[in-house]
């Protein structure tokens, strides 16, 4: 698979992408301009060690673990990935200024995990077939009397 070579822009942060922001940001502090604020703002691909530059903003009460999930839910989602898959992505240092372009390899890894989380996200809105409905509960005198029936009716039938 190539990297891709035209660029879709800034990929816009939906309210979703900025609940999990906010996750993060609650964490913190004060609120890091890595992040977006708002629905609309583009969604910023992250310096490598920005996790070890958020630790310090962390909140005395809060815990390393809690944002080491609130930010692995932040990066590892589809508008992320294709934010990070664009041809002249650049990751951002913790302010939001741009520090360094991605790499053609790390492009094409963030590439694979969108088109992935695509594919999956299309088939969970497939329409799903509704489950079957199970048999009503029959209490064990009730068991007992359908299994001697259906064996009355079977031998009835053989003879």
């Amino acid at each position: 698979m190539e990297p891709w070579k035209i660029s879709r822009g800034p990929i816009a942060a939906t309210e979703l992408d900025v609940e999990k922001a906010n996750a993060i940001n609650t964490l913190l502090i004060r609120p890091v301009g890595v992040l977006p604020a708002k629905p609309g703002d583009p969604i910023l691909p992250f310096a490598v060690g920005l996790f070890n530059e958020l630790r310090p903003l962390l909140k005395p009460d809060a815990g390393v673990t809690t944002l080491r999930r609130a930010t692995a839910a932040y990066v590892h989602c589809r508008r992320y990935y294709f934010a990070s898959a664009q041809p002249d992505s650049m990751r951002h240092g913790v302010d939001g200024e741009p520090v360094e372009p991605l790499s053609s390899e790390d492009r094409l890894v963030a590439q694979t995990r969108f088109l992935s989380l695509k594919q999956n996200t299309g088939k969970a809105e497939a329409p799903e077939q509704p489950a079957p409905v199970p048999p009503p509960l029959l209490s064990k005198n009730e068991q007992i009397r359908a299994a001697l029936l259906n064996r009355k009716s079977s031998s009835a039938r053989a003879g």
